[in-house]
């Protein structure tokens, strides 16, 4: 465009068609009305010509906004200090750098150099184009500075990854009494977010109280979310509890603070009071909420959202879709998630990914593996490195090799989690000369997660000797990992040498560590009941134990022989109880005398269920005709008939 710094043109300059378009503008043809629009414009009438400006930046069309300046130029009418700040926006917009410099250069011959909406205009354009650094130099050469423009260079550098000077910039401005208003603080606050920083957040909010802009609501709801943020969930609770007034937003961040912590219950209890006081929950509001019912003993909370959603009419955006068919998959029912999934319309990669992941857990890898294959058929998306995981999951799960390592090729840059489940689908399936390959040719042998998935085939394959050199490897990568110590203390218990099984208990007691204790949970009417092993806490301790008694009876009956296992579990406190105390077996069995034949039960366990209790439990379905379900921290085993739907591969 020519817009030249040296000469604005006087008002007698005659009319004449612009030969140089705006810098990166498609080329643009004035119509014959647009030339009969400018002449009808009186040349002393800038507002008109501002007004057409401003109209057409607004309207997405800022090529020509500049291009109706240049026609203003040409017809002799005089910008003013209206005019330049629209322009510049308009040239920021449009990607037009240079015509923005130019406008710059106008702007000073103009003499509008110093106006306040030019010096923010000018520090946005500069902070886009060029960074924080030239927006800088528009800041410091400008003769006043307001409260807008220090914001807005704070923001420039909260952008660029800059937190702590946008923190500096604003404790500057507060030290020179500058008038600041809730955008300046909110500014503050989110720079407070990226460095996790709750002191500065507390500092900031003393600033807030002083001002008595603490309970504005943008101000409040980002006072909110730094406390949760910064993990502080308790002092986000106690500001939440104070603030007059709160939006849907407000409850939102608590909701997501309290799931994000663990604090489930309580984030579902802050949901039914949001209903309650009659905040309308939005997408935001229900897809925080939902992770907090991915438990099975939360299913039916979850149920009751997802009723909840749909009786209000809030909307089934793909945010809410995928939520519930997470919390589905994850609370045990695989089927409810295909259901909620065949009917989205518009599938993005979330949604096939959380369904190709939820087969996997369920141990049906094959559907997986076929669904995978129609998403990369029917979406238009790029496949992710989550839908890789997740296909490499199910792989791993059904043992399909060969289309893992098809599927393995086809990632461009492959992550940690997907190189580990490429060696756990080789050491399921057997092949531990093939993962020792992988793993030299990739130069991954020092990850913990690699030698856990190469020990896993091991515990799978009863390849005691390699599980052994592989206990003893994650030994010397994690020498305070007390679960590595108790896996190797099982390898030698699964063959009987229990004097060094003995030693390896008092090593780990010498170096302080404390392994995990293994609990199971069943909820029944609306209460959970939690078991550790040998268990004799609870008030139906007797009756549990004669169910017990009599169902081991049944089983060895049916040919059961105890085996040995070197699952991840203190098998030098498990082999203290008979075999049926075991932590799960006494939840099943709590659950079967508690409820009727055709219930489905559902069990939760902290660790991998042992191979003896995985194999109690198939028979134990058979003998009673009911369908159990136990969830450890890898996957849902489904025993029903006398069959688990893992396969005996965990």
């Amino acid at each position: 465009m020519a817009l030249q710094c040296s000469a604005i043109p006087p008002h007698h300059t005659p009319r004449r068609k612009p030969k140089i378009q705006p810098e990166g503008a498609k080329t643009i043809t004035l119509s014959t009305n647009a030339h009969q629009l400018f002449d009808q414009i009186p040349l002393s009438d800038t507002f008109t010509w501002n007004t057409l400006i401003r109209a057409q930046t607004s309207e997405g069309q800022p090529h020509h906004a500049i291009l109706t300046y240049h026609q203003m130029l040409l017809r002799g009418a005089r910008p003013d200090k209206h005019t330049i700040p629209g322009l510049i926006a308009a040239s920021r917009l449009s990607k037009a750098f240079f015509d923005g410099k130019q406008i710059h250069c106008h702007a000073l011959k103009l003499g509008f150099g110093a106006d306040d909406y030019v010096i923010t205009a000018l520090m946005e354009m500069y902070g886009e184009f060029s960074g924080s650094s030239d927006a800088l130099k528009v800041f410091e050469h400008s003769p006043k500075r307001n409260f807008v423009s220090w914001t807005l260079l704070a923001k420039l550098y909260a952008m660029e990854d800059k937190p702590d000077l946008a923190l500096q910039l604003f404790h500057q401005m507060v030290e020179l009494n500058i008038q600041f208003d809730s955008v300046a603080l909110v500014t503050a606050l989110r720079a407070c977010i990226q460095l996790k920083s709750v002191h500065e957040g507390r500092k900031v909010h003393e600033i807030a109280r002083r001002s008595g802009l603490e309970f504005d609501v943008l101000v409040g709801n980002l006072l909110l979310k730094m406390y949760v943020e910064c993990r502080r969930i308790e002092e986000a609770r106690n500001f939440f509890d104070q603030m007059p007034t709160k939006d849907a937003a407000s409850w939102t961040t608590l909701i997501n603070g309290y799931v994000q912590s663990g604090g489930f219950n309580e984030g579902l209890k802050i949901f039914r009071q949001m209903c309650v006081d009659g905040a309308r929950p939005d997408s935001f509001s229900v897809s925080s909420v939902l992770p907090a019912c991915a438990r099975m003993s939360a299913q039916k909370h979850g149920r009751e959202i997802h009723a909840h959603t749909i009786r209000n009419h809030y909307g089934m955006n793909s945010t809410v879709r995928n939520a519930l068919m997470d919390m589905y998959v994850k609370s045990g029912s695989v089927e409810l998630a295909l259901k909620i999934f065949r009917r989205i319309a518009e599938k993005d990669v979330i949604s096939w990914t959380i369904m190709i992941f939820g087969y996997s857990l369920h141990g049906q890898g094959e559907l997986g593996v076929a669904l995978f294959h129609e998403m990369a058929e029917q979406t238009d998306e790029a496949i992710d490195d989550m839908a890789y995981t997740a296909v490499l999951h199910a792989c791993s799960t059904a043992c399909m090799v060969g289309d893992g390592k098809h599927l393995f090729d086809q990632i461009s840059e492959p992550r940690a989690e997907h190189f580990a489940l490429m060696v756990s689908l080789l050491s399921n399936a057997g092949h531990f000369d093939e993962a020792r390959m992988f793993i030299e040719k990739h130069q991954i042998g020092l990850r913990a997660e690699i030698q856990r998935a190469v020990l896993n085939g091991c515990k799978i394959h009863r390849n005691v000797k390699l599980g052994k050199r592989i206990a003893e490897q994650l030994i010397e990568l994690e020498p305070l990992n007390a679960e590595n110590y108790v896996l190797l203390s099982n390898i030698y218990a699964a063959i009987g040498k229990w004097e060094i099984t003995k030693e390896l208990k008092q090593t780990i007691q010498d170096i302080g560590l404390k392994p995990k204790e293994a609990y199971s949970w069943i909820e029944l009417r609306n209460k959970v009941h939690v078991f550790g092993v040998g268990d004799v806490s609870h008030p139906r301790s007797q009756d549990i134990y004669w169910e017990l008694e009599c169902l081991m009876n049944k089983i060895e009956m049916e040919g059961y022989i105890p085996d040995n296992d070197f699952s991840l579990h203190d098998v030098d406190v498990e082999r203290e109880c008979i075999i049926h105390g075991h932590c799960e077996m006494i939840a099943i069995a709590f659950g079967l005398i508690s409820t009727k034949k055709s219930t489905t039960l559902r069990v939760t366990k902290n660790l991998p269920v042992c191979r003896n209790c995985h194999a109690s439990a198939k028979m134990i379905s058979k003998i009673v005709d009911q369908e159990i379900v136990l969830k450890d921290p890898h996957r849902f085993h489904h025993f029903k008939n006398g069959s688990c739907s893992c396969r005996d591969i965990w």
